[in-house]
């Protein structure tokens, strides 16, 4: 019986230290609830489409969060995430040394930007990045293609909903002091 006391406390202890030591999920924000104003991005490339397919996808990293609520209302919203499909390059082929293709790649250039509707402060802004991704040229197709470009738009949605939770937890170590 001792010995499953003593398992126990030391069980307990450490998990008191690992609750204790800082880390955080990036993923999780427990901070106070966000709404964030989220229009559709601006769509200046001749892909049609291609900004409702990005809208849906950040809508869908979004839902993981409890806390920061997606809105279409500018008026009730605390922020503002914003932001514009600026080109697409469909596709650059890759050559290998003996004039055969290896590759094809799709880039994608965007920019967006996350505002603080109250105060008008920027929390973060992306002024141009460039996202691209390969596939074999043995599958140069449409379907290959859309592909590739949904796996761009899936980590670029996901790179966008990480940084603006890291942004908000930022801003309120900040008001709190720390």
């Amino acid at each position: 019986m001792k010995k499953y006391i003593a398992c126990l406390i030391l069980l307990t202890s450490a998990f008191l230290m690992l609750g204790g030591c800082g880390y955080y999920f990036p993923s999780v924000y427990d901070g106070p609830t966000k709404t964030i104003y989220m229009p559709e991005w601006k769509n200046k490339t001749n892909k049609l489409g291609i900004d409702i397919s990005l809208y849906k996808s950040l809508s869908k990293w979004f839902q993981q969060s409890e806390a920061v609520i997606l809105s279409k209302n500018k008026s009730k919203s605390d922020l503002i995430l914003a932001g514009e499909i600026v080109y697409i390059d469909l596709p650059s082929i890759s050559w290998g040394g003996d004039t055969v293709t290896t590759d094809v790649k799709i880039k994608l250039g965007v920019r967006y930007i996350l505002k603080d509707l109250k105060s008008d402060k920027i929390l973060w802004e992306v002024p141009n990045e460039l996202w691209t991704e390969d596939y074999p040229s043995q599958t140069l197709s449409t379907a290959a293609e859309n592909k590739a470009l949904d796996t761009i738009i899936d980590d670029l949605s996901e790179r966008i909903y990480l940084g603006t939770l890291n942004k908000l937890r930022k801003e309120n170590m900040s008001k709190q002091g720390k």
